[in-house]
């Protein structure tokens, strides 16, 4: 089969679709919104975020659990992850 030939089937199963299909029911099925994901900050940004919070702090709070974080890497040594939403929850700003 040529390319021309192959592009021709193409738009006539194509056009097959939208005859089978109104466009009413295309635009009605959308798809629902993934929610978003949750922002992430190394150690570094949230130090840059908070005013007075330093780097040490931040791993304090990591350490003693008082706010969500997560590990990207392998174990121990994966890099440290906070979300944005847990600091300033605990800081106190919702916003």
């Amino acid at each position: 089969m040529k390319l021309n030939e192959k592009n021709e089937l193409i738009l006539q199963v194509a056009e097959l679709l939208r005859q089978m299909i109104p466009v009413d029911e295309i635009a009605s099925a959308e798809v629902e919104d993934k929610p978003a994901m949750p922002e992430l900050l190394t150690i570094k940004e949230c130090a840059a975020l908070v005013p007075g919070l330093s780097e040490h702090t931040v791993r304090q709070l990591v350490k003693r659990g008082e706010i969500a974080h997560m590990r990207s890497g392998a174990g121990e040594r994966g890099k440290i992850l906070v979300y944005k939403s847990s600091l300033l929850k605990y800081f106190g700003d919702t916003g």
